[in-house]
């Protein structure tokens, strides 16, 4: 398998926003209102200050997704960024999807002037996320 990561396009929202809602049935339970998850993805096309989205593709089908957003952290005087809104479409799960979406975020990290942390948000009773994060040494 070939996952190539990019940065999101506005192009991409309508995908982010149905893997947005299927990781929030899967995960917690929740159904998302199409009406307000839709402009929430936007959002961020809209106004890059509030966070950025990546995809992994295979032949030209994007297979999962994550988000990063961004803290400032005063004690340590410099940006975390937070991973979340993580989400791989079941027939890609377990083939290294996730791990390559992370390791490319993880290198932009180091190497953007002023991030001086990455932290991964995870609902407590996601077991497989957590071992997943786990695996990767988080």
């Amino acid at each position: 398998m070939n996952c190539t990561i990019r940065e999101a396009q506005r192009g991409d929202a309508a995908i982010i926003a149905k893997y947005n809602a299927a990781m929030a049935r899967e995960t917690e339970g929740k159904t998302l209102d199409p009406a307000c998850v839709g402009p929430g993805v936007q959002a961020l096309f809209d106004d890059p200050s509030l966070g950025r989205y990546w995809v992994g593709e295979v032949d030209e089908q994007i297979v999962g997704q994550l988000m990063v957003t961004y803290e400032w952290s005063d004690w340590r005087n410099g940006m975390i960024w937070w991973i979340q809104s993580v989400y791989v479409h079941p027939e890609w799960r377990r083939k290294g999807v996730f791990s390559a979406l992370y390791r490319h975020v993880e290198s932009l990290a180091s190497d953007a002037p002023g991030v001086i942390g990455l932290r991964l948000y995870v609902e407590d009773n996601n077991a497989r996320a957590q071992q997943t994060y786990e695996a990767l040494g988080r």
